[in-house]
């Protein structure tokens, strides 16, 4: 019985004096800093799984956009400093802990997870603050660490002094490739320009890569605070190379045009002037300052209508409608008219559609094509009246053997009229029609073999005899490249061609 109540005081004074020392060490001042620390700097996490189920106010500050937050959230953003950190809570099974340190930073921040009883405990533990730069300035808020340092792009802060006092990781690689060295605080990237900008500003800025062969250009932008400004650089390399491709491109198209005798106008999706070439000051007449004033499509074209470069509108009520329905054609790619001018010179004008909203018109001088075209047609028809003129009848065939000429004693004395039909007349079709209107004879047959054979011809002739016992004298000519000529007669009209009275006897007459 004693022995039973010594064996209970013994354990009664071990468990007090095993209160006595967690107290103690509880209550300790280092314990205070170390729970104070936690409790106000330290973000820590509660994981039942992969869903969070509680965090303090700094971890709550890391992840304040995510309205559900996961584990897979909080490895997102840590996953960048902290590579090892793990992809699952269920990694980490059978473990009572693992620590993660930054791979850049062997001395920085270190994350702690712990496995408790089916809960999984993280605390991002910080490291102390001790740097100069740190010490000089006010340290940027741990939520900047983990969402400013793994930026793709260059972010830097800058004193009241001009000296760098934090970077993230993209501006130290980017310095080592412009320097070769590690970034100094009293040498910038970006150093001309930026520091007198306002809050907010941005500007483009480039560094030279080594070799000095090309630049590495980017948008700057920015924020002041106090005692410091925050410098944000966004790469626009493919920016600007696309603007450099395309000036090149355009200078490109302004040599190409500048040989040109069309004139050309562009006008750009607001319907502004945009690009135009010398030929278009030639042919309009206008004035090199008004194009180069980039004058929108009305005003051209109102420029043109005053200088008497552009058909006379019927109504002036109407012109800007006219104007209006023309940039609609142009667009769809559909306009195409020739002008007539009060000067006697024809034009031909098209607008075509380009892209991006962008129009183009033409102007081409199609004064010598259309004079010689309309003389071409006066002497064909002159030619034509003459021989409408004769009382022979005359069909002309080209080489392949389709008809081309005749006139109209031909029309009259066969009944038709090769001009009205809408399918072309060959030689054998034609002959079809002088068998069926004459009585049988070989000649039809002797005339297609002339006119389909090129070699050895010479002229001919024969009588042949209609249906109402009349008498023709069907003569045969070879004509110039290929073509043959096929004439009837009567024998009672004089002929007009005198060599035909010189042609031999057919052998069959």
């Amino acid at each position: 019985m004693q022995v039973s109540l010594a064996m209970d005081w013994v354990i009664l004074g071990l468990l007090c004096l095993v209160a006595a020392l967690v107290a103690v060490r509880w209550l300790s001042p280092a314990a205070k800093d170390r729970f104070a620390s936690v409790v106000q700097r330290d973000p820590v996490f509660l994981f039942d799984g992969p869903h969070l189920i509680e965090a303090n106010s700094t971890a709550n500050a890391i992840l304040d956009i995510q309205a559900d937050p996961s584990w897979a959230d909080l490895h997102s953003r840590l996953k960048r400093r902290f590579p090892g950190f793990p992809d699952s809570p269920d990694l980490g099974q059978g473990k009572q802990q693992v620590i993660v340190t930054e791979t850049k930073r062997p001395d920085g921040d270190t994350v702690l997870v712990e496995f408790i009883d089916g809960i999984t405990r993280v605390e991002i533990r910080m490291a102390p603050s001790d740097s100069p730069a740190d010490a000089s300035g006010p340290r940027p808020p741990h939520i900047q660490d983990l969402a400013l340092a793994q930026a793709p792009y260059p972010i830097w802060r800058v004193d009241e002094d001009g000296r760098t006092t934090w970077y993230n990781a993209a501006y130290e690689t980017l310095y080592k490739i412009v320097f070769n060295s590690e970034p100094d605080p009293d040498h910038r990237l970006f150093q001309t320009g930026l520091d007198d900008k306002a809050s907010g500003r941005k500007m483009r800025a480039s560094v030279l890569v080594p070799g000095g062969k090309s630049s590495l250009w980017f948008e700057v932008t920015v924020t002041c605070h106090k005692g410091f400004s925050l410098f944000y650089a966004t790469d626009i390399n493919a920016v600007v190379n696309a603007e450099n491709a395309q000036r090149n491109f355009v200078q490109t198209l302004a040599k190409t045009f500048a040989q040109l005798s069309i004139g050309l106008a562009i006008f750009d999706r607001n319907r502004q002037l945009v690009l135009f070439n010398p030929a278009l000051i030639d042919l309009t007449s206008l004035p090199a300052d008004f194009l180069s004033a980039r004058p929108n499509l009305f005003s051209f074209f109102d420029r043109l209508r005053d200088n008497r470069m552009m058909p006379e509108p019927k109504n002036y009520s109407s012109w800007r409608h006219q104007m209006a329905d023309l940039v609609a054609a142009a667009a769809d790619g559909r306009y195409q008219e020739t002008w007539s001018l009060a000067s006697g010179s024809v034009y031909s004008v098209s607008g075509r559609p380009h892209p991006d909203g962008a129009v183009a018109f033409l102007f081409e001088d199609i004064t010598a094509e259309v004079t010689l075209t309309r003389r071409f047609r006066s002497e064909l028809e002159q030619g034509q009246s003459i021989l409408d003129q004769l009382d022979q009848a005359i069909a002309v065939f080209s080489s392949n053997g389709t008809l081309t000429v005749s006139n109209a004693a031909y029309r009259k004395l066969w009944n038709m009229d090769p001009d009205n039909s809408f399918a072309e007349v060959s030689v054998l079709d034609a002959t079809r029609v002088w068998q069926a209107g004459c009585r049988a004879t070989p000649v039809w047959g002797d005339i297609r073999d002339f006119v389909e054979h090129r070699d050895n011809r010479s002229d001919w002739w024969a009588e042949v005899t209609m249906n109402s016992g009349a008498k023709l004298i069907c003569a045969v000519y070879p004509v110039q490249g290929g073509g043959s000529m096929v004439s009837f007669l009567k024998p009672e009209i004089p002929r007009v061609n005198a060599a035909a009275d010189a042609l031999p006897e057919p052998e069959d007459a």
